[in-house]
């Protein structure tokens, strides 16, 4: 299933819902229609498990290409949020994921050439998510050198701690789309957090696609394009530490909970490692795609305080 966050109106909450064709169908809304409770948000279905995800999942085969009436609306007239519009802990990021990246990243950022020996962690903290079409920020006196990656999101369905790798992909409840902005000039003596986790840095969604539907989520390719040009084109496959040593990695010392959020690195083409390097400016508008999984289009617009 392709899951979303969707808001029908500006004024109405957000809720969850199924993409089927051109509709989204309300995922509380069409429980209710069958008589069962189907939770109303994103991480009250991964907090319902695998029973609470069958569930919807049968309601979904059962209502077919006609849902029932009053629990659909066309995808044209909704928006569609974050997936998780307020993660309940910081996403964690992947540095360095991809070979070619490490090679460019060196030439350009100053950081060491050789491959790395385990996963390079950040953090982006939840107030970074925007969903799809909504704005990325540009704030001039804090950076000149706002950068782009487009990213394969990994999002944690049951408890992780201390699993293997053999285990790891069993914790996965879906995966999504992140484009990880940067602001290159704000690293500080090495530390990551201020450059990647600024407001609107964290570009997530369109949906969830739910894990069944992605049995290795080595095999997908994924690109992004600024003003229409394309910047980025690789395949998970190329990943130096592949998703599954991401989570058993990770989870030796930090516990993996329901809804976190991974994301998994991104290849070569990123703008700072250009020559001349090339940055994203007021005006511009980025689209990042994983197969498979949908689009994110964002335009940037100009945020300096006066």
């Amino acid at each position: 299933m392709k899951l979303v966050t969707y808001r029908a109106s500006v004024e109405a909450a957000a809720r969850l819902g199924v993409l089927s064709g051109d509709l989204v169908v309300d995922a509380a809304l069409l429980g209710e229609a069958y008589g069962e409770a189907i939770p109303d948000s994103m991480l009250g279905l991964i907090d319902a498990g695998r029973p609470g995800l069958a569930a919807l999942s049968a309601l979904m085969a059962k209502a077919g290409s006609v849902p029932p009436i009053g629990t659909a609306t066309a995808l044209a007239n909704v928006t569609l949020l974050a997936p998780i519009p307020r993660p309940r802990k910081n996403i964690f990021g992947i540095g360095l994921n991809y070979v070619e990246h490490v090679a460019e990243s060196a030439a350009a950022l100053d950081t060491d050439p050789n491959l790395p020996k385990q996963p390079v962690i950040f953090s982006k903290p939840p107030t970074a998510v925007i969903g799809p079409n909504t704005p990325i920020e540009h704030n001039k006196k804090i950076t000149r050198q706002l950068d782009w990656e487009v990213e394969l999101a990994v999002i944690i369905g049951t408890t992780a701690r201390r699993v293997t790798r053999a285990e790891a992909l069993a914790h996965v409840f879906g995966y999504s789309v992140m484009i990880d902005v940067s602001a290159r000039d704000c690293r500080r003596a090495g530390q990551w957090i201020f450059s990647k986790g600024q407001d609107t840095y964290a570009p997530f969604g369109p949906c969830i696609v739910t894990a069944d539907e992605i049995p290795d989520p080595q095999t997908l390719d994924l690109w992004l394009t600024l003003n229409g040009v394309e910047k980025q084109r690789s395949n998970t496959a190329n990943m130096l530490f592949k998703v599954d040593e991401l989570i058993a990695d990770i989870c030796q010392g930090i516990t993996l909970e329901p809804g976190d959020i991974i994301a998994s690195g991104t290849p070569a083409g990123v703008g700072a490692g250009r020559n001349p390097q090339e940055w994203m400016w007021p005006g511009d508008v980025v689209v990042a795609t994983v197969e498979g999984i949908g689009t994110l289009r964002h335009s940037i617009i100009d945020a300096t305080p006066e």
